[in-house]
Formats: C-alpha cells, structure tokens, sequence
C-alpha cells in the first residue's frame, strides 16, 4: 500500500495520518442545495455536475462506514426567529416580509428543503446543525471530531465554493489535516468549482479525487513530523 495520495494534478502528498484518525463530513447534502426540483433556475449541465457529486457523495459515505471511518453529517438549519443580518443585507433581503424570507432562506428547519438528499445518516452518525456556512461556527463539530479521535478529515459535500469551502478553511485553522473530494462537490457554476478547488488547494487541503481520498483510508500514514 501506499503512503502517499495523489491530488488531483497528480502530485503526491503525504497520507495526512492513520486511517483509525480520520473521519468523513459531509456538508450540507440536502434537498435546497441538491434536489433539481428546488433549482429550477439551474441548465441541465449544471444539475446533473450536482447531482454527480451527490452520488459520488453517496458512494464515500459507504466507502468510509466499510472502512469503519466515522461519518460526520453537517446541515444547515435556518431559523427565521434568528435572522443572520449581514447574510441578508448582501442578497438585498433586509426589508423583505415574511412570505419571501421563507421562499428565499434556504433549508429552513422544519422545511422539506431541509431534508437529506441522495444520502443520509444511519442513527448512530452525528449530526451537527449549523446556521453559517461553516459546519464550525456555533457549533460543537469540533468537540465531535475531537471526541472520536479524528485528526485529519475528507471534506465533501455542496457547495465548493460556499460552505464546503468555509467548513474546509475551519478545520484546517483548527489544526485538522484537510482532504478535499474534488468530484464529491460541486458548485453551481463549473468554473466557481474549479475556483474553489484551487483556492483551497493552495490554502488549506490536499484536493484530490474521491478514489484517491478513500484509498487514504486504508494505507499506512507516513511520517507526519
């Protein structure tokens, strides 16, 4: 086995550490974000890139629970009693009334755009609830990782640009060794994924592709000095 994974330009990088420290989030998978009858404003393209990396997703999630690495599942849940002012003075929204605050917030608790979308946790998996982009600020995702022993993490999830980008960014900041799942995300636009994944890639996370990132799971760490 290897002790190494290639990213997704076909470099190779240390494994980040052994496969009994890592653990899968899953950001965000969810009916507003990845149903194509919720984005009804998105071409065909840009869907089915969505839909891709939802069953790519889906496809990690069984990877890691066969390899016995926990999945940690983070989801927005918006509470319009508890509005993120700055969020909606940026998209226009600071008098708009109820009626359209419902229509316009996305994955509203309680909602069925806050539903699980192609994947979902088996009850034993944490769940974290988030009301940001990263599944850090606000909550305990951080106590949950360190609580399993996870010392680096695989990030996939929508979108790459937003709150898989902002969930990355946190870990790494908090000391986590970052995988990003190149085809396990996407945005809504092609070339802000592409964006996202340089960005990150020079940043914060070794981007590589799903394969690569579950192969990471079962070879040997190397020194991580």
């Amino acid at each position: 086995m290897t002790e190494h994974i290639s990213d997704v330009t076909g470099r190779p990088r240390p494994v980040p550490g052994p496969p009994g420290e890592a653990a899968l989030v899953v950001v965000d998978v969810q009916r507003d974000f990845a149903d194509p009858a919720h984005l009804p404003w998105l071409s065909p393209a840009d869907r089915d890139r969505v839909l891709a990396a939802v069953e790519r997703t889906a496809d990690l999630v069984g990877r890691a629970r066969a390899a016995g690495v926990p999945v940690v599942w983070v989801r927005l849940e918006q509470d319009l009693a508890e509005p993120w002012g700055s969020s909606r003075w940026h998209r226009g929204l600071l008098d708009a009334d109820p009626d359209t605050l419902l229509s316009r917030e996305p994955c509203v608790a309680g909602t069925p755009g806050a539903e699980w979308f192609g994947v979902e946790p088996e009850p034993e998996e944490p769940v974290v609830a988030k009301r940001r982009y990263s599944g850090f600020h606000g909550t305990d995702l951080e106590r949950v990782l360190h609580g399993i022993g996870a010392t680096w993490v695989t990030v996939c999830g929508l979108t790459a640009d937003c709150c898989v980008d902002s969930t990355a960014r946190d870990a790494f900041q908090l000391g986590f060794r970052v995988v990003v799942a190149a085809d396990a995300t996407a945005s809504y636009e092609e070339d802000r994924h592409s964006s996202a994944m340089r960005a990150l890639a020079l940043h914060a996370a070794v981007v590589a592709g799903s394969e690569e990132a579950a192969a990471a799971w079962t070879a040997p760490s190397s020194d991580r000095g």
